[in-house]
């Protein structure tokens, strides 16, 4: 019965897409990224952690520009040196009605380092608590070893699930919908993977008034395919416009886009740690000593790069060459680090001096359908470093596939995105460059196992430094010593577009998310 009643109420919604007027009914939104788990804990990636918010709360939310604003916590404040007070939201229920409670946020800190087989943890992010204290339903306490400052921040990285639901489930419980019970703005209907999710607004959320009854979400990693959708009038909105359709589609009377600067920083990650590396040989295939454990080599790759040309030529002018992990003016970026000037002869010169004259050979691999133009970007980087003597091939494929490949260390050279959780710098070098440290956290997303012991100690420093001045000083030291070590490679910042039907407004954001609560009707 309960099957039939979904199917009924499905086809009923797909049924009011495209209707007269149907805007307040129905939004059918094409994404370039599909989610690869609906656990909210299981895979800290854009896609999942976006698609997370629609079913679940944080803590803390961020606004379209990533600062902090209560969310299920009302407020937060430090009652002593070494504890954290949370006061959260009363009222609050979940999906089927049970209250929101103290337990619930302690079940979720206890669950978010166990979660198994995942491919990019959020263990990071509650690393610094030791003990959690529950002081009454809605007032809860963290403890830790040391000060915390930046634990708002990283709090805000994360979404709450019910302790009713969650315990004992696994992560085919919440991709099923069986434990996807949240406290968010919308309901799981179905998901069929690979073809669409759908949502129904749940009306007893406790935040703003939600403006879609149904949400289907269309999931097209294909660019042009995406595109059509739109322009067809299949879908009413899209996201990660391509570039090269931004002009064609800005004459369309029936369109309109919307372009936001992002976080979304493309970059290389490189095997930095092992003798040896899988992809990487002689000019005759033979099997030689990693050779980008030599920062010199590093530093050749980074100045065979000629970002200026990839921002003009490969995203039309929509990003922006790349000095460090956040854009400049995010908390805990530094004034002194610029984009790597394309220097093909300084890089020839560099792998002679590293012994390496006549080049090797390598493989880059990257994703086809994640990043705006990956598979593009991937085959300019493999072309530049040819031409200093780096003979490098490519090898893309699905995000589906390249990110457990990735996390299991089966290549050398990567093409990787990242886009911070927490507004600010730390986030990104205790994930990309900090020593990986599975009971620890850090150095989750770390695939080139980067390892630089004074890196670790600088952030760890700032991560227990309550002094902002002094905190931002210890992050921006070790932020600078890992890229001028070339622990990963900065290649831009990417310009986020969205594409929707015209009588549709959204401003975007910086973390490229597309939330349903500030999509609107142009009146």
């Amino acid at each position: 019965m309960r099957k039939k009643l979904l199917a009924t109420f499905i086809t009923l919604a797909l049924l009011t897409v495209g209707v007269s007027g149907a805007y307040a009914q129905t939004l059918t939104v094409g994404m370039k990224g599909e989610p690869t788990s609906l656990d909210p804990h299981f895979h800290n990636v854009q896609a999942n952690n976006m698609q997370a918010i629609w079913l679940f709360d944080k803590l803390i939310r961020q606004d379209s520009r990533q600062r902090l604003e209560p969310g299920l916590a009302v407020s937060w404040e430090p009652v002593s040196e070494n504890v954290w007070e949370f006061k959260l939201r009363e009222g609050v229920t979940f999906h089927d009605g049970s209250p929101f409670t103290a337990e619930d946020v302690k079940f979720t800190i206890e669950r978010i380092p166990n979660v198994p087989n995942s491919p990019s943890s959020f263990a990071a992010m509650v690393s610094a608590v030791t003990k959690i204290e529950i002081v009454d339903p809605h007032t809860i306490r963290f403890h830790t070893d040391a000060p915390a400052p930046l634990l708002p921040r990283n709090f805000a990285a994360f979404n709450i699930v019910s302790k009713k639901y969650g315990e004992g489930a696994s992560t085919s419980d919440f991709n099923s919908g069986k434990a996807a019970i949240g406290t968010g703005p919308y309901k799981l209907v179905e998901w069929k993977r690979g073809d669409s999710l759908v949502f129904a607004r749940n009306d007893n959320y406790w935040g703003e008034k939600q403006p879609w009854d149904t949400i289907v979400v269309k999931p097209i990693s294909n660019d042009g395919t995406r595109v059509a959708a739109l322009k067809a009038g299949d879908v009413d909105l899209i996201d990660f416009v391509p570039p090269a359709d931004v002009k064609h589609l800005e004459a369309d009377a029936k369109l309109r886009l919307v372009k936001c600067p992002s976080t979304r920083l493309i970059y290389l990650h490189l095997d930095s740690n092992r003798d040896e590396t899988p992809m990487v040989t002689d000019n005759a295939g033979n099997v030689i000593k990693n050779p980008m454990k030599d920062v010199r080599v590093r530093k050749a790759i980074s100045k065979a790069i000629n970002r200026d040309a990839i921002v003009a030529r490969i995203m039309e002018g929509l990003a922006v060459p790349a000095a460090q992990m956040v854009p400049d003016g995010y908390e805990g970026t530094s004034t002194t680090l610029k984009p790597e000037a394309f220097d093909p002869k300084g890089a020839k010169a560099l792998l002679a001096e590293a012994g390496y004259p006549d080049g090797f050979k390598i493989t880059i691999h990257g994703p086809n359908d994640r990043y705006v133009n990956d598979a593009d970007i991937a085959q300019a980087v493999a072309q530049m470093l040819s031409k200093v003597g780096i003979k490098t091939e490519v090898n893309t494929m699905p995000k589906s596939v390249y990110f457990s490949r990735a996390s299991a260390l089966e290549f050398s050279l990567m093409l990787m995105g990242w886009a911070t959780d927490t507004g600010e710098q730390s986030n990104c070098v205790a994930s990309l460059l900090h020593t990986y440290d599975e009971e620890k956290g850090f150095g989750a997303s770390n695939r080139g196992r980067y390892s630089n012991p004074e890196v670790d100690r600088l952030l760890e420093e700032a991560l227990v430094t309550v002094d902002p001045a002094k905190h931002n000083e210890l992050i921006i030291k070790s932020t600078e010593l890992g890229l001028n070590d070339v622990g990963i490679v900065p290649i831009h910042y990417q310009v986020n577009v969205w594409g929707m039907k015209k009588g549709l407004n959204y401003n975007g954001r910086t973390d490229s998310y597309t939330l349903p609560r500030e999509i609107s009707e142009v009146k």
